[in-house]
C-alpha cells in the first residue's frame, strides 16, 4: 500500500480513468457485435447506416486513448472491406 499522498491520489485517479476506459471498450464491443450481426443476417441497408455510428465510437475511443489510433483506422479499414464483400 502505497503511502505517499501523491501516490494515492494516483491510484484514486487510475481507478476512475480505468471504469471510463472499461465502460468506452464495452459501448464498442457491444457496436461492433451488433455490426457483425447485421452483416451476417445480410441486412446491409442497416449495416451500411449503422457504419457510421461505429466509425465515431471507434474514433472517440481513439481521441481519449482508450484504444491506440492505428487501432481503429484498422479496424475501420477492414469493417469497411467486410461490409464492401458482403
Amino acid at each position: 500500500m502505497p503511502r505517499r499522498k501523491t501516490s494515492l491520489k494516483q491510484q484514486r485517479k487510475d481507478k476512475k480513468k480505468r471504469l471510463r476506459n472499461l465502460k468506452v471498450k464495452k459501448e464498442l464491443k457491444k457496436t461492433l457485435k451488433k455490426f457483425q450481426a447485421l452483416i451476417s443476417e445480410k441486412k446491409l441497408d442497416e449495416a451500411k447506416a449503422f457504419l457510421n455510428k461505429v466509425f465515431s465510437q471507434l474514433d472517440k475511443a481513439a481521441k481519449k486513448k482508450v484504444i491506440h489510433p492505428s487501432l481503429a483506422s484498422r479496424r475501420k479499414s477492414r469493417l469497411s472491406k467486410k461490409l464492401k464483400s458482403a
